[in-house]
């Protein structure tokens, strides 16, 4: 293995694990361009420059795991118009809330591979519908089986970051995560302390339990109402390598919804030696702190690469977003176009 760069800004070394900072991540691939959680998005990610892209993981009928933010598949998916499938339909409780529609729980996976994706937010992104129809669900083999087919096209190594979504509703419905995640990154070869693979969850009892398992970095996602006390952060180091919190959390907004000075949270983690992932950002108004927007259409584009500045400036170790090609131009008029570049050969 040989790796080079060329004045990289920053390398942490957990868990024997390589990590590029600031690293900018896909959510969900270029999700501000494509249907979220297709080939296309995270292909389009990687073609952007991305260091890694993100994916969420969920669990169908026959204990495949595949790329879906929510168990519910209408607004994702095609799944409402297929009167086929109309017998699928129920409500379920899940983490405590009461959905009714379709869940992939219910789907084996050929019965999940007949759906189309399509845009989550057709008012808010209209340009990703032209997409609509155009694959269908991925699982994660077939991911990552992607991700080295691109890493090896482009000569550089992309990282992939893997969220365990609704793990405890998983384990009660006898669809544990963990088994079947481990089982396919050994498929791949990715289950060493190496691969640029990291595992998160918002639910800490299965990143404890992946803890005894792989030696995988494991990040502890964080909601801008959990506690990040000291005694928080020091259980989290017990177990985890990083924490991914919401970007409020970093950079906390005042009653008018505008950001200034950052918080103490990434210089508490890294006292810690905890890496600092902050999501999810976005360029259009509607998500952008209200001293960063453009005009007064909440779904214009504001001034996303300001709050990407501003979180680096905080310290995060990566930005995890929509609009991957906003953060890279950002972290090119940071550090250089010259210290963003690196090499990995593997």
């Amino acid at each position: 293995m040989t790796v080079t760069r060329e004045a990289a800004p920053g390398w942490h070394t957990r868990t024997s694990s390589l990590v590029l900072t600031p690293a900018v991540v896909a959510h969900r691939g270029a999700s501000g361009h494509r249907p979220e959680h297709t080939l296309d998005a995270y292909r389009t990610a990687i073609r952007m420059g991305v260091d890694d892209i993100e994916l969420d993981l969920v669990s169908t009928r026959d204990g495949v795991l595949v790329a879906r933010h929510d168990l519910e598949l209408s607004t994702t998916t095609d799944v409402a118009s297929r009167p086929e499938l109309a017998h699928l339909r129920r409500t379920l409780t899940v983490d405590g809330v009461a959905q009714r529609g379709w869940f992939v729980q219910d789907f084996t996976l050929p019965e999940l591979k007949t759906l189309a994706t399509r845009e989550r937010m057709p008012r808010t992104r209209p340009a990703n519908t032209a997409y609509d129809g155009a694959e269908g669900v991925p699982t994660l083999t077939e991911v990552l089986a992607m991700v080295g087919a691109e890493s090896a096209r482009r000569g550089r190594a992309v990282g992939v970051l893997l969220e365990l979504k609704h793990a405890t509703h998983h384990d009660l419905a006898g669809l544990p995560l963990d088994e079947p995640l481990l089982r396919d990154l050994a498929r791949h070869g990715l289950d060493h302390p190496w691969a640029r693979v990291s595992l998160m969850s918002f639910e800490a009892p299965i990143l404890r339990r992946l803890a005894g398992r792989t030696r995988l970095p494991l990040v502890q996602l964080l909601e801008d109402h959990d506690p990040v006390t000291a005694e928080a952060l020091d259980a989290i180091d017990e177990y985890a390598d990083g924490i991914g919190p919401d970007k409020a959390m970093v950079l906390p907004r005042d009653r008018t919804g505008a950001i200034g000075g950052p918080s103490s949270l990434v210089r508490d983690a890294h006292r810690r030696g905890l890496t600092v992932h902050a999501w999810t950002v976005r360029g259009e108004n509607r998500f952008l702190p209200s001293n960063l927007r453009h005009g007064e259409a909440p779904d214009a584009l504001g001034d996303m690469s300001a709050e990407v500045r501003a979180l680096l400036d905080a310290g995060v170790d990566g930005v995890i977003t929509d609009h991957p090609e906003g953060a890279l131009a950002a972290v090119r008029e940071v550090q250089g176009p010259a210290l963003h570049r690196r090499t990995l050969t593997w």
